[in-house]
C-alpha cells in the first residue's frame, strides 16, 4: 500500500471511530424507531427523540445507551477506513483513463464500487450491532446475547452462516446514499473552490485541501449527508427490520427486501419508510461533520 493510500484509509478510519463514539446513542434510537411496526412486543416504543433517550438512559443506563458499541466502532472504523481507500483509489485510477478532472458521474460511480466492497465486508458486524441495540429489559422471550463474540456464534448456529448477512440486499442498495454523498460533497466542494477562486480548481486533493477550513468542510459534509439521507431512508429503514432477530420458534418478522417494504407500506404508509427519521437527521449533521473534519484533518497531518 503506498503512503497515500496509507494515509486516506487511516484518516477515515479516525474519523469514523470519533464519529460513532460522539453520536451512539442517537444510532440506538433511530434503530428502535425503524424497527418499531406497532406489532412487535420485543420492541420498546417512544414518544420522541427526547423520550426515548431518557426513558432507555432511566431504565438500561449508559449500557443501554452504548448497546452495540463495540461492533459499531469496529465496523465504522473499518467502514470509512476502506471506503476512503477504494474511493480514492478508483477516483485515481479514472483520473488516469480520463486524463483529467473527474465529473458527478465518475464520482458516482467511484463511491459505488468502494461501497458495495466495503459492504460485503462488515454486512455481519452492522448485523450484530442492530441485534444488540435492539436487546430492551422486559422485551422479548429470547436469551440475550451478552457481546459481540456471542452474538456471532448463536446467529451462526441458530441461523447458519447465511445469517450473517441478512439485510445484504438493502445494504447494498444503501450503497447508493455513499454514492450520492460523495458525489454531492465533491461537486459542492469543487463549486465552492471555483467560487473563491474564480478559476476551474485543481482536484488534487493536495492543493485543494488547504484552501477550505474546517468550517466549510463540516458544512460540505452536513449538506450532502443530509441530501443522501432524504433520498436512500427507507433502504435503511428495510434493513433494520430484516436485521431483527427470529423470534424464540426461529420465525423473522421480516423475510426479505421487498416482502419488508410491502408490509411496512400497507400497515404504515410513507410515514413508515421514514421512522427514525428525525433521529437520524438530528445525528446526520453533526456525524457528517465531524467525519468529514476529522478526516480532512488527520490527511493533512500525515501528509
Amino acid at each position: 500500500m503506498s503512503s497515500w493510500q496509507w494515509e486516506n484509509a487511516t484518516a477515515g478510519a479516525v474519523a469514523g471511530f470519533a464519529t460513532v463514539v460522539s453520536l451512539h446513542p442517537l444510532d440506538i434510537v433511530r434503530t428502535r424507531f425503524q424497527v418499531n411496526d406497532g406489532r412487535n412486543a420485543s420492541i420498546p416504543s417512544y414518544k420522541s427523540t427526547i423520550h426515548a433517550l431518557s426513558t432507555i438512559g432511566r431504565i438500561e443506563g449508559l449500557r443501554g445507551l452504548y448497546a452495540g458499541l463495540t461492533p459499531a466502532l469496529i465496523g465504522s472504523s473499518v467502514s470509512w477506513g476502506a471506503y476512503f481507500l477504494f474511493y480514492s483509489n478508483a477516483k485515481a485510477r479514472y483520473q488516469g483513463m480520463v486524463n483529467g478532472e473527474l465529473g458527478p458521474v465518475l464520482h458516482l460511480i467511484s463511491a459505488v464500487e468502494a461501497g458495495s466492497l466495503v459492504c460485503l465486508v462488515t454486512n455481519p458486524l452492522w448485523l450484530v450491532k442492530t441485534r444488540l441495540q435492539l436487546q430492551a429489559p422486559g422485551h422479548g422471550t429470547q436469551k440475550p446475547y451478552t457481546g459481540v463474540a456471542d452474538a456471532l456464534r448463536s446467529i451462526v448456529r441458530e441461523e447458519g452462516l447465511r445469517g450473517l448477512y441478512k439485510g445484504l440486499g438493502p445494504g447494498l442498495l444503501l450503497v447508493s446514499h455513499g454514492a450520492l454523498q460523495f458525489m454531492a460533497y465533491e461537486e459542492m466542494q469543487k463549486f465552492l473552490l471555483a467560487s473563491r477562486s474564480k478559476r476551474v480548481p485543481d482536484h488534487d486533493s493536495d492543493g485543494a485541501a488547504p484552501k477550505l477550513a474546517s468550517v466549510d468542510f463540516a458544512v460540505l459534509g452536513a449538506a450532502s449527508k443530509i441530501f443522501a439521507l432524504f433520498c436512500t431512508y427507507p433502504y435503511s429503514v428495510v434493513r433494520s427490520r430484516i436485521q431483527q432477530r427470529p423470534d424464540d420458534k426461529g420465525v423473522a418478522s421480516y423475510v426479505g427486501g421487498w416482502q419488508a417494504l410491502k408490509k411496512t407500506f400497507r400497515y404504515e404508509g410513507v410515514r413508515g419508510l421514514y421512522k427514525g427519521l428525525s433521529p437520524a437527521l438530528i445525528r446526520t449533521v453533526p456525524s457528517s461533520s465531524i467525519t468529514f473534519v476529522v478526516y480532512e484533518s488527520v490527511l493533512k497531518f500525515l501528509k
